[in-house]
């Protein structure tokens, strides 16, 4: 690297930016926390003197070109040379630059696919942000479009937001081409992903290869034609006569690396004959190819002539695929019986397999299972088989045009339900042992067990797709479902976990508590996604299915949690229910308990939210009385402990903070929130433990703001910023962590990470949050105690969108403002925006904003001169007692009061110790200034 300050593993973070990965993929990808990644970006923010991580990733991609010429598009590279298509590459390459979308259309073995990869290489340079290449052949349903394209790119999916907006999100300042090959195969997923990430995306362009045109509003169609025959349309490949047809020269291409040495010249007239025959199909003439070390020129003409009479009688130029079929078709009936059978079983697999693999697959008679691997190996020969080279091995693959024709040849020979059948066996046992392996790993903190689950999972999909409709399998299809579930949710593709959850319920036929199972589990991975509308909906089909099963204890617990959801996660709601629904329900749970433990515990919990509004949700009444409250928190925490469920405890925990808030008692609802943090430190990783993981911290985070623990903050806002659930959700991630560092005076962690909110933010839809007003009011601040008016106007309308005006008039908003008009000595001005009492305007200081609102207040009356201004303070020593933070600013303000200089340059230690360093230095500032200097 250039700067020899990077040290070799910051120079490794700083590449992987550089492909645009996120902290979860480099954490993956080097076998390291993402804890450690954000530390490593960090210190290249601070060494390469970068605002952000957008800046980042762009200094990475100029640190990579000044390496190496350009960039390595990421294509795959193919095993055979490129051979002619020069009019149409100039061609394609033309109608690329001038449109945003293009599709290459033409029949199966017309040769798109090389075509495209061609071209795509050789306009890599243009794009500053890559070339990402997404074979979507193995894809099983137009809804999983856009997670194809999110694995190629390593987007994660995001709470709140599904796939394709996370693509589009990672894509929209990016200048990339994306080529999607294969689109016939779920072309009415591929149209309307395209629609949104084009209209998303303006710098973003797409070359896709498909049997049909897309039908999109941008699209642009370039009909691939055959290769030429007219003897001079190429410019031909390796060993290739200069006047040589395109045809004839990939021709004498394959048939050279076939046989060794290259056909005689003078059949090179036989030859044209022969490809004109086949219609100058690229695949068609790949396969005859094959065949010239055994057949000859003879041979081939002879056998060809047979197969291709079926072309009689129509018009060859509308119908090319048919020569591609009778080549195949001519290409079968050469091989051997036992290589029919395997290349017609092997069609099962949707992406590359091993010989293992095949052998388990479509080992059985009249093949022999020992005989597999030879097989393999003659149809690669014969290049009806592509042979991978890969970390694990070596991998086949067929070609897609093949991979159809075999799977056409097994339901031909009657084989099909057996083979899939093998093929779901063996999907199921991948499963077992992907389950194994990553509950070694996780042991000892490895990581390949994740690339294990992609190179399996597009299978497991398939076989899951295909034993759903069938009665026989339903039960297998139920524990491939649930198999899938778990590593897809470790892979956080929680979208995928919830789905594979649901339609396990689904094929519970014959048990309806396994069925409540999977959907309360659904409920936790929606809780994990922020979608309150789909826990809601979820604990209530839960309850149906447990009193289906004749379990109404359980069917109590799934109500009383639907009741709770509808309180406590109120924000994620796209439709809140009606408070009279939810108390119903809730009546309905207490009729169904059976007084056990477990049940107690859920409806104390609901009890709590719904009839005291314990969590303050958005639809609770203002008039609880704060007492009664905490009494009911109280109850549900101390029923849920005795469940000994941590994630029961955590709930009513936090039901129990929020109670202490209310009631005017910060340091009990700091104490709450800092018991689930060390409650679920130990508790294995699951959807109920990860979503209350990620709430506990950003409520330990907030309510030690709320007490002046400004360390304790700042620890629990980096691990909040590093959790796998808010980890690429930006603006989630920092916002606590702001508002820590904007009251600790860290001016640089806030720009920084203002800098990372604001764009996750923007691309997350612009969200409304607890959480995000405080944050971007804290970005503010800091901006206006740098005397930025521009900034801090920009980011007080930020504000006015992500947060909500009553929070903002009389709770954080009030104090963040007073410290910038106490700041520029407008001490009067802060008086006025903190004018009425704490007291007035409890609901919005009394949670986090209780003791730095009433400590501000009062140094706004000293230094305003304010006649109350003694008494005020003497009522606030009571109020912040505990608070190092606010103490001090009551012990400044005594200070000034008092006309004690040396005193007020005293608390500069205390804010100090603090961790508060700008009030320290205002400590020394306000000193000066009365005399003290």
């Amino acid at each position: 690297m250039p700067t020899p300050a990077i040290s070799p593993r910051e120079a490794d973070v700083l590449a992987l930016l550089g492909e645009h990965l996120s902290n979860a993929e480099i954490a993956s990808r080097l076998f390291i926390s993402v804890r450690t990644v954000e530390s490593h970006t960090s210190s290249l923010l601070r060494k390469l003197a970068l605002p952000d991580r957008r800046a980042l990733c762009r200094q990475a991609v100029e640190l990579a070109r000044a390496e190496r010429p350009r960039p390595a598009p990421a294509l795959p590279a193919p095993l055979t040379s490129f051979v002619g298509r020069k009019r149409e590459r100039a061609a394609l390459a033309t109608l690329l630059a001038d449109h945003r979308q293009v599709t290459a259309v033409g029949p199966g073995g017309v040769g798109k696919t090389r075509l495209a990869l061609a071209v795509a290489a050789g306009a890599a340079g243009g794009f500053a942000d890559g070339v990402w290449f997404v074979d979507l052949a193995p894809v099983t349903g137009p809804d999983r479009v856009a997670a194809a394209v999110a694995a190629v790119l390593g987007v994660g999916e995001q709470p709140g937001r599904g796939l394709d907006e996370a693509v589009c999100a990672a894509l929209a300042a990016r200048r990339a081409l994306l080529v999607l090959d294969n689109c016939e195969q779920v072309r009415e997923g591929v149209a309307p992903f395209l629609e949104r990430l084009l209209s998303a995306c303006p710098e973003v362009r797409v070359l896709a290869t498909s049997r049909a045109r897309l039908l999109v509003p941008f699209e642009r169609v370039f009909p691939v034609p055959p290769l030429s025959r007219d003897g001079g349309g190429g410019e031909g490949g390796d060993g290739d006569g200069g006047g040589a047809s395109e045809a004839v020269a990939l021709f004498v291409e394959r048939a050279t690396a076939a046989a060794g040495a290259a056909p005689d010249p003078a059949l090179r007239d036989g030859i044209a004959a022969v490809c004109e025959r086949l219609d100058g199909m690229a695949l068609a003439i790949e396969l005859a190819a094959a065949r010239w070390p055994a057949l000859g020129l003879d041979g081939l003409r002879a056998g060809l002539s047979d197969q291709l009479r079926i072309l009689a009688g129509g018009p060859r130029a509308d119908d090319r695929h048919r020569s591609v079929r009778a080549v195949l078709d001519w290409s079968h009936e050469l091989l051997e019986p036992a290589d029919r059978a395997l290349l017609r079983r092997v069609s099962v697999f949707v992406l590359p397999f091993t010989a293992g693999a095949a052998v388990a697959v479509a080992g059985f008679a009249p093949l022999d299972a020992d005989a597999v691997p030879d097989v393999l190996g003659r149809l690669a020969e014969q290049s009806l088989l592509s042979a991978v080279p890969s970390a694990h091995g070596t991998r086949y693959r067929a070609q897609e045009t093949i991979r159809q024709y075999g799977a056409e040849r097994l339901d031909g020979a009657g084989e099909s339900a057996q083979t899939r059948g093998r093929h779901l066996d063996w999907c199921l046992s991948g499963v077992d042992a992907l389950a194994r392996t990553a509950d070694e790993e996780r042991q000892v903190r490895a990581g390949s067990w994740q690339a294990r689950f992609d190179a399996l999972a597009e299978e497991l999909r398939t076989a899951l797709a295909w034993a759903t409709d069938r009665p026989e399998r339903r039960p297998d299809a139920r524990r491939l479902a649930l198999g899938l579930a778990g590593p897809a949710f470790d892979r956080h593709l929680l979208g995928e976990a919830q789905q594979c959850l649901e339609q396990a319920a689904a094929l519970a036929d014959h048990s309806p508590a396994d069925g409540a199972a999977a959907l309360r589990e659904a409920a936790r991975v929606a809780g994990c996604r922020r979608l309150g509308d789909d826990m809601y909906r979820l604990h209530r089909a839960a309850a149906a299915a447990s009193l289906d099963a004749g379990d109404p204890a359980g069917a109590a617990r799934d109500l009383a949690a639907a009741a709770t959801v509808a309180h406590r996660f109120s924000s994620t709601f796209a439709r809140l229910p009606a408070a009279e629904e939810v108390t119903a329900l809730l009546a309905r749970a207490g009729e169904l308990s059976d007084g056990s433990p477990a049940a107690s515990a859920a409806l104390a919990l609901a009890e709590a939210a719904v009839l005291a509004d314990a969590y303050g949700s958005v639809q609770g009444s203002p008039d609880n009385t704060a007492r009664e409250t905490v009494g009911y928190a109280e109850r549900a925490v101390g029923l849920a402990r005795r469940t000994g469920d941590p994630v029961a405890e955590s709930a009513a925990l936090d039901a129990l903070s929020g109670a202490h808030s209310w009631a005017g008692e910060p340091f009990a609802a700091a104490g709450a929130a800092r018991r689930r943090v060390e409650l679920l430190a130990l508790a294995p990783r699951t959807p109920a433990t990860a979503h209350e993981q990620a709430d506990a911290l950003a409520m330990a985070a907030a309510t030690a703001i709320g007490v002046g623990e400004l360390d304790r903050a700042r620890q629990w806002g980096r691990q909040l910023a590093e959790h796998p659930l808010t980890a690429e959700l930006g603006h989630h991630a920092v916002s606590w962590l702001l508002v820590a560092d904007a009251f600790a005076g860290r001016e640089e962690g806030v720009l920084a990470g203002g800098a990372r909110f604001l764009e996750a933010w923007e691309q997350g839809g612009r969200p409304r949050s607890f959480s995000l007003g405080p944050a971007a009011a804290a970005v503010a601040m800091v901006h206006g105690l740098r005397g930025d008016d521009g900034a801090r106007a920009s980011w007080l309308a930020v504000v006015g969108r992500a947060g909500t005006e009553e929070e903002h008039r009389h709770g954080y908003g009030a104090v963040f403002d007073a410290t910038v008009l106490l700041h520029r000595g407008e001490a009067g001005a802060a008086l006025e925006r903190l004018s009425p009492a704490p007291e007035e305007v409890w609901k919005w200081v009394s949670w986090v904003w209780l003791h730095w609102y009433a400590a501000a207040r009062v140094e706004a009356a000293v230094l305003s001169g304010h006649p109350e201004a003694r008494e005020r303070l003497a009522a606030a020593r009571a109020t912040v007692a505990g608070n190092p933070v606010a103490t001090a600013q009551l012990d400044r303000a005594q200070a000034l009061l008092d006309g004690d200089p040396a005193r007020v340059r005293a608390t500069a230690a205390a804010f100090a110790a603090a961790g508060c360093r700008y009030q320290s230095a205002r400590s020394l500032r306000l000193a000066d200034a009365a005399g003290g200097g």
